[in-house]
């Protein structure tokens, strides 16, 4: 079977730009229109159930700890994310969202579940695995760049 390399790109490069755009697009809109792409993805990295060291999410947006210090500083003043010091040892900070943090998080992964189920739809099982085994090589090619 001949892979059509140029279509794959296209898709691709379409399918990353789109995503931004429309994200972006779609912040502007909304209630949360003081934030950037790069907060929100911030705020996900924080996540909604598990208070993480500045560390921790630097570590996973793949950022130095003093870039995210400047980005945790703005969103804190802007009331999406709040420092805790750790009750068990007082130097120990950890991050966590506030209210309007966490009603941030749900609505965009609403948006990311819609994508997903739309990429899913009619899809049958053998196509499913199919699709988890290619964006898993993406993955791991990507991974390998970092």
């Amino acid at each position: 079977m001949a892979t059509d390399f140029k279509s794959v790109n296209d898709y691709l490069v379409s399918v990353f730009n789109d995503i931004l755009t429309i994200e972006e697009s779609e912040l502007k809109k909304s209630q949360f229109n003081d934030l950037s792409i790069t907060e929100m993805h911030t705020i996900e990295a924080i996540g909604m159930y598990y208070r993480k060291t500045t560390s921790e999410v630097a570590k996973e947006l793949s950022i130095t700890v003093g870039t995210l210090t400047i980005a945790i500083n703005r969103l804190v003043k802007k009331g999406y994310v709040e420092r805790i010091r750790s009750e068990d040892d007082r130097r120990v900070v950890k991050l966590s969202l506030t209210k309007k943090g966490k009603l941030l998080y749900r609505v965009h992964q609403h948006f990311h579940r819609e994508m997903v189920k739309n990429i899913l739809v009619n899809m049958e099982a053998d196509e499913e695995k199919a699709l988890l085994k290619a964006l898993e090589n993406l993955h791991d090619f990507l991974q390998s760049y970092k």
